[in-house]
């Protein structure tokens, strides 16, 4: 052939080419999910009641002309002093969600049927006896009632006096940081040192002492103020080193609820499972994006579970049967800059500095690990949070 024509026939095979790859490239689109979301609240959409300015625009994208969802999301708050109905009105100012896409600290809960027949003492601040029998629990006694059956052990309060019956308490539900936190501390030790008969004298050999179930762990959270508050966290703290400061041993926990916990992102990929299956997307959820600002609860807890889900240490419990086996086969942590996150926060190398607690503000239950507080990515905020995942999962929706 001519010259001109084997230039033609090279150009002609260079457009093929070209075109067969954004062929190929558009086949790769994928326009059903194989991925959910995780969004922390306070601190990604929200700072106190204030709502963060990318949240909106980041709401747009995830969303239909329909206002349906494009994609499963879970909003996980550690929040726990409201029903999950309330969080999802506070956040109706962004986009109208459902309360089964809100998982609060205490949601878990639900799956620890083996407590819901007993009278458990819970305490922290709201309508605790709406959020626990909510939960499934039928004898919630709140540490108000309590301070009625037992005037005496309150040594804030004498006014008080009994006026109903005394219960056995065979365990301690703590929801959330309580408003009047030496009532709290000291009732709550009663009820551990007397193996749930409050008003008996103590008996230190009675260990391990009676369940206790705890949600929200983080030590402090964001609001309006330009330093973070105390939190449920701290509150426990208090807890563990009085109990320990008069018995010489550890409090223990049946169960930790709530970021970093390993149950709570198994119930929030449960979540997002049934999202997806109500919605009938065919596609198998593979991974999950938490989105959040703490490195020690929102990046440390997705890290947790990834490593969970690659090692596939899976046990049989009886509360995670009602879960079925994790799907997934990754957590990917983002983290936003937008509330406690400081990017000048230094993370010691040795693990040894982690006692100090000058850095690691995790529970003592958890163990510190650089890895772990290490963020798969880093945005300026929620909204690039999405294009980032959007892009990364080549995802298009129609």
């Amino acid at each position: 052939p001519s010259l001109w024509g084997h230039l033609f026939s090279l150009g002609f095979y260079k457009g093929i080419t070209n075109v067969l790859f954004l062929f190929n490239s558009f086949l790769q689109v994928n326009i059903l999910p194989s991925f959910g979301f995780l969004f922390d609240i306070d601190g990604v959409l929200v700072r106190g009641k204030t709502p963060i300015p990318s949240a909106k625009t980041a709401f747009q994208k995830l969303v239909n002309s329909q206002g349906q969802f494009l994609v499963p999301v879970v909003f996980v708050t550690n929040a726990g002093n409201c029903l999950r109905q309330k969080k999802a009105d506070q956040l109706s100012h962004l986009l109208g969600i459902s309360q089964n896409q809100v998982m609060m600290s205490h949601s878990p809960l639900r799956m620890f049927k083996r407590y819901h027949e007993k009278c458990v003492l819970v305490s922290g601040q709201g309508p605790l006896l709406d959020i626990a029998q909510d939960l499934g629990f039928c004898q919630p006694i709140t540490i108000e009632t309590l301070r009625e059956k037992h005037p005496l052990l309150d040594v804030v309060d004498h006014e008080r006096r009994p006026n109903v019956l005394v219960s056995i308490y065979f365990s301690v539900v703590l929801f959330g940081e309580p408003v009047r936190w030496e009532t709290n501390l000291q009732l709550i030790i009663d009820v551990l040192l007397t193996s749930g008969y409050p008003g008996n004298p103590y008996h230190h050999e009675n260990y391990p002492h009676i369940p206790v179930l705890a949600c929200n762990m983080d030590l402090m959270w964001v609001a309006e103020a330009q330093s973070p508050r105390f939190g449920h966290g701290t509150f426990m703290v208090c807890l563990e080193n009085i109990y320990k400061k008069i018995t010489g041993k550890d409090l223990k926990y049946e169960a930790l609820m709530g970021k970093p916990s390993k149950v709570t992102y198994q119930y929030a990929e449960y979540l997002i499972r049934a999202q997806a299956a109500e919605r009938r997307w065919k596609q198998p959820i593979q991974t999950l994006y938490a989105v959040g600002d703490n490195l020690m609860t929102d990046v440390y807890g997705a890290n947790l579970y990834n490593r969970y889900l690659e090692e596939n240490s899976r046990k049989d419990n009886s509360w995670e049967n009602e879960l079925a086996s994790a799907a997934a086969a990754h957590c990917r942590s983002v983290l936003v800059c937008t509330g406690v996150y400081n990017p000048h926060t230094e993370v010691p190398l040795d693990t040894r500095e982690s006692i100090t607690e000058a850095v690691f503000h995790g529970h003592r239950d958890f163990r510190f690990d650089p890895g772990l507080v290490e963020p798969d990515h880093i945005v300026p905020d929620v909204d690039a949070a999405v294009d980032l995942v959007f892009q990364l999962e080549n995802f298009a929706p129609n």
